[in-house]
C-alpha cells in the first residue's frame, strides 16, 4: 500500500489527521517517509542547504563555535553535536576548519542526531576519518560542555495549525474530500497554548505551533546553561510567527503538501520566540535574532570569498561569487535565514552574534 492509500485508510478509520500527524507520517513513516527513503539533499535530490552551496557556511560556524570554546576556557571534554546533520557536509567543514584550533579536536566527542537510516550512513562515509556516533534524541548527550549547531533542523519538526473564530480557534486537519486527502477546519474551542495570541491577532489569522520544539530547545539550553557551551540555531523564520508557512518541496520546486506525501519535503517556517523563551527558562542566555547574512559578513565571510577565489579559473569563480551572494544576500538567504546563539549565563555570545 502507499503512504497515500495508508494515510486514506488511517482517516477513515480514526478521523482527520493534525498536520503534525500527517507531517510525521510524510516525513518519517518506516517505509514510505520521505527522510527515511532517500538522501534528499543536492542537485539530484529536492533541496539544497547552505553548507551544500559552499564549504564557506561551515567553516565559519566552526570557528565561531570553536572560538567560544577557547573564550569559556578550553575544556578538555566536550560534545560537538549536529543536529540533523544531512550529509555530514556541514561537520564535514567545521572539523576541517578547526583542526589548527590547538586542542579542538583532541577535546571534541562528536555526536548526531539523525533519524533517517539512508543518511547515518552517508554521514558515516563523510566522517569516517572522525569517529561520529549517533544518538537518537537530545536526551541521550551526556553530561558535558555542549557545541551545538542545528542547521534547517527545527523548520522539519511536525506544527499545528489553527485558525481564529472570535475568541477561539479551529484546528486544521486533513481529512477526504471526493477520495483524496484535503484540509479542513475542526470545531471552535479554546487553545491554552494560544491564549496570548488573541491579543496580537484578528478573526481569520493562523498560527502555528511547534510543541516538538520546546522539549528539544529545553534540554539543549539545559544543558549549556548547566555544563557550558554554545549553540547555533539557523533556519528561515522569524520572531513571532503569523500566517500559513507549510510548504513541500519536490525536485526544488514548490508542491502541493497534500498530493504526493512521501516523495515530497515538508517544512515550515521556524518561530523563534518560543525557542528562545524556552531556552531562558532552562536557565541559557540567547543571543539577538539575526539575519543570517549579517552573521556570516561579521565572521568575514567576504575576506574568506576572496582567499578562495585568487586561485580559481574564472568559471570556478563566478560559482564561487555566486554561492556568497547566495548565503548572504537580502534576497536570498541572507534575510530569509536567522540565526540565534545560545550560551551560559556567565559568558559572551557567539562570534557573530549579539546579546
Amino acid at each position: 500500500m502507499s503512504l497515500t492509500g495508508h494515510l486514506l485508510a488511517r482517516i477513515a478509520q480514526d478521523g482527520p489527521l493534525s498536520v503534525a500527524d500527517y507531517m510525521t507520517e510524510c516525513l518519517l513513516h518506516p517505509t514510505h517517509g520521505y527522510y527515511t527513503t532517500r538522501d534528499p539533499l543536492g542537485v539530484q535530490g529536492d533541496f539544497i542547504t547552505a553548507p551544500e552551496i559552499s564549504q564557506m557556511f561551515g567553516e565559519l560556524v566552526g570557528l565561531s563555535l570553536a572560538q567560544s570554546w577557547l573564550d569559556q576556557g578550553h575544556p578538555d571534554h566536550i560534545v560537538l553535536v549536529e543536529l540533523g546533520p544531512g550529509r555530514g557536509t556541514l561537520m564535514a567543514d567545521i572539523l576541517r576548519a578547526t583542526r589548527n584550533v590547538p586542542g579542538f579536536h583532541d577535546a571534541a566527542e562528536i555526536l548526531l542526531l539523525e533519524a533517517s537510516p539512508t543518511l547515518r550512513g552517508i554521514q558515516a562515509q563523510t566522517l569516517q576519518d572522525h569517529s561520529p556516533k549517533w544518538i537518537d534524541t537530545v536526551a541521550d548527550l551526556p553530561d558535558a560542555p555542549l557545541f551545538l549547531v542545528a542547521n534547517e533542523f527545527f523548520d522539519a519538526l511536525p506544527i499545528r495549525q489553527f485558525l481564529r473564530d472570535g475568541n477561539g480557534w479551529r484546528e486544521r486537519l486533513i481529512g477526504i474530500e471526493d477520495g483524496e486527502l484535503a484540509f479542513g477546519l475542526g470545531p471552535r474551542a479554546p487553545q491554552v497554548a494560544l491564549k496570548d495570541r488573541l491579543a496580537d491577532t484578528k478573526d481569520g489569522d493562523l498560527i502555528e505551533l511547534c510543541a516538538a520544539a520546546i522539549p528539544i530547545m529545553t534540554v539543549i539550553a539545559g544543558h549549556i546553561g548547566t555544563y557550558g557551551g554554545a549553540g547555533l540555531i539557523v533556519d528561515y523564520g522569524d520572531w513571532h510567527s503569523l500566517g500559513d508557512t507549510l510548504q513541500a518541496l519536490k525536485n526544488h520546486e514548490p508542491t502541493d503538501p497534500l498530493t504526493t506525501p512521501g516523495h515530497a519535503d515538508l517544512t515550515a517556517h521556524l518561530d523563534f520566540e518560543p525557542l528562545a523563551l524556552a531556552a531562558r527558562a532552562a536557565g541559557c542566555a540567547h543571543s539577538r535574532l539575526t539575519a543570517q547574512g549579517v552573521f556570516l559578513d561579521r565572521l568575514g565571510i567576504t575576506t574568506r570569498a576572496q582567499a578562495l577565489a585568487r586561485p580559481l579559473e574564472e568559471s570556478e569563480r563566478n560559482t564561487l561569487i555566486a554561492a556568497h551572494r547566495r548565503l548572504t544576500h537580502p534576497e536570498e538567504m541572507g534575510n530569509l535565514f536567522k540565526v540565534l546563539g545560545l550560551y551560559p549565563t556567565y559568558a559572551a555570545p557567539p562570534p557573530g552574534l549579539e546579546p
